[in-house]
């Protein structure tokens, strides 16, 4: 039997199909769509979403801040740190609870990402001044990776809390978290240039960054200098910054190279690891590396020499080891007592990564959403501009709060210069509200003074605690006349800049690790990489000549006129040959 629902009449059901096809298809023809939008065209529609998500990419992800010189995600794990309080001098706590509590609050996103941020934070072979402080396995140059969250741990460091001081003094803006539930800073109020100093790395959308680290001590002389002459020339700001300084050190060559790279905000630097040659056991001689170039894997290099080796294209090496510690890098190659040693190191520089190239491409958010490329002499500018703004908010914010104490202490003051009389006014009163309200119309206080008038102990009453009042409301109109006067001044902000650029540079800045050389490096021909040694060069009754090593011609030669293991065109004998050294 037919479902009672089923319309036994085959026309009449297909007349009611074709009436709900055309329903269905009046919907989906319809100028508003189900959300009350109108109907676009589909390119457009890819347009302007592919740039939406472009744009979240390059302000939520991959490109710095030109004023903290911080992402997004590293922005939030420290001031997730600065929150739980972890201080420079704090104890270590779990990795574990800082990625916990960014990704709960601020960061909702996948914790290997938070925690690959933090671990990097934390590691001086990437870091020119580490961020966090880690204790534990937090991974190493042989790109060893890092134990998980649970098992290592953290806090910040001491320049680190300089990227967040005064913080909390309105001195920067705030935006929503991700769910609207709490606060966080678009920017820190940092003391540090952080940009230049640590660099960074990181690839949007149709674009990327990619920043060397460089000296604490050469910044801030460069920001001096442009404090002092804002019209500098890139030139002169080379006078104190050289160029990059890696924190694994090496040899940056040509001074031009450099030049160029600043004044156009990007280009490629030829970086080198430092070897010397020094005497082994037994006569030989040995090559010593103690650098290498930045973010080249030191277990990665050993092993490419070691392939080189094997597959005969650098000959001369009879060991090597890799005997670097906790006092640095040292990898010792041994070679053997025929090999030159010069031209196996210029065949290492060239086959393998002890001689590489860093390509910058300065490129950052300037005030949070616009990426542009910046030179050297924009990042500065950039930089000192945000601490003025920074330090006008903390000072209106200083401003702000010695005049509220002031008010509250003008108000104590007058209590106590008519104690008789507010003793008297609020003995008559039934409650604290309607003695408030009195005091305010007989002593033409206002609703603060008079509430701290009634909080106020009968032992301000006493000589010493009196004049605690009067010495701190002295000090308060003071503070104040000097806080407004700095408003007022911009050369006083200027010089508040360069005091607090100097107190880092005192605590913070140390030597350069990375060497200059001013001269191009020339590139390697093929004869460079060809060890100078004495050849025999032999002469065939058939006018054939042949070249071997002298070490190969002793060993084969037995004093007769053919040379055994020397081969010849049809048993073509060797007629005269001759020592060169080539």
């Amino acid at each position: 039997m037919p479902d009672d629902n089923t319309n036994e009449n085959p026309e009449e059901q297909n007349e009611n199909q074709d009436t709900n096809d055309d329903k269905d298809t009046e919907i989906i023809d319809s100028s508003d769509s189900l959300f009350g939008e109108k109907d676009r065209e589909i390119t457009t529609e890819m347009q302007e979403s592919y740039l939406d998500y472009a744009m979240s990419v390059i302000v939520q992800r991959a490109l710095p801040d030109v004023r903290d010189g911080m992402k997004p995600v590293h922005r939030r794990i420290l001031f997730s740190m600065h929150e739980l309080g972890l201080r420079a001098n704090a104890k270590y706590r779990k990795s574990a609870l800082v990625v916990g509590d960014v990704l709960g609050k601020y960061h909702p996103h996948g914790d290997s990402a938070v925690y690959d941020s933090m671990v990097r934070m934390a590691q001086d072979f990437a870091m020119r001044h580490i961020l966090v402080e880690g204790q534990g396995n937090f991974g190493s140059l042989d790109g060893d990776s890092p134990a998980a969250m649970r098992y290592t741990e953290a806090k910040m460091t001491k320049i680190s809390e300089e990227m967040l001081s005064d913080i909390e003094k309105e001195t920067i803006t705030w935006a929503d978290n991700y769910d609207g539930s709490r606060k966080e800073p678009t920017v820190l109020p940092t003391k540090v240039p952080q940009l230049l100093l640590n660099g960074t790395m990181g690839i949007a959308v149709g674009m990327a960054t990619n920043i060397p680290p460089h000296n604490l001590g050469e910044i801030i002389d460069a920001l001096q200098a442009m404090i002092n002459n804002p019209e500098i020339a890139i030139d002169e700001l080379m006078q104190y910054i050289k160029g990059p300084d890696f924190p694994t050190g090496g040899v940056i060559y040509d001074k031009e190279a450099i030049k160029a790279m600043y004044v156009n905000g990007r280009g490629g630097i030829v970086v080198r690891g430092r070897a010397k040659i020094i005497d082994g056991k037994k006569g030989k001689l040995n090559i010593i590396i103690s650098e290498i170039p930045y973010q080249v894997n030191k277990s990665a290099l050993v092993t490419k020499i070691a392939d080189l080796v094997r597959d005969k294209k650098i000959i001369g090496i009879s060991d090597i080891r890799d005997e670097s510690n906790k006092e640095g890098i040292r990898i010792s190659i041994e070679l053997k007592k025929e090999a030159f040693p010069k031209k196996i190191l210029n065949q290492i520089y060239k086959l393998t990564p002890l001689q590489t190239s860093f390509n910058m491409n300065m490129i950052a958010l300037v005030d949070g959403i616009q990426p542009q490329l910046l030179n050297l002499k924009q990042v500065l500018y950039h930089f000192i501009n945000h601490r003025v703004i920074v330090i006008t908010n903390r000072t209106k914010y200083e401003l702000k709060v010695a005049k509220a104490r002031a008010h509250i202490l003008e108000g104590l003051k007058i209590a106590l210069d008519n104690i008789d009389e507010v003793i008297d006014t609020i003995r008559k009163s039934d409650t604290k509200e309607i003695a408030a309200k009195a005091l305010m119309e007989k002593f033409n206080l206002s609703e603060i003074q008079a509430t701290e008038i009634l909080a106020m102990r009968l032992q301000t009453l006493a000589g010493l605690e009196r004049k605690k009042i009067e010495d701190e409301y002295k000090e308060k109109m003071a503070l104040i006349e000097e806080l407004e006067s700095i408003l007022a001044d911009p050369e006083k902000i200027k010089q508040i800049i360069r005091d607090e650029l100097n107190e880092i540079k005192t605590k913070y800045a140390n030597d350069r690790r990375t060497e200059i050389n001013p001269n191009q490096l020339g590139k390697f021909s093929q004869k460079d990489t060809i060890p100078n040694e004495p050849m025999i060069i032999m002469l065939s009754e058939q006018n054939y000549i042949k070249r071997i090593p002298q070490a190969i011609f002793r060993s084969q030669n037995r004093g007769g006129k053919g040379v055994i293991g020397v081969t010849t065109k049809d048993e073509d004998e060797i007629k005269s040959n001759r020592l060169l050294t080539c």
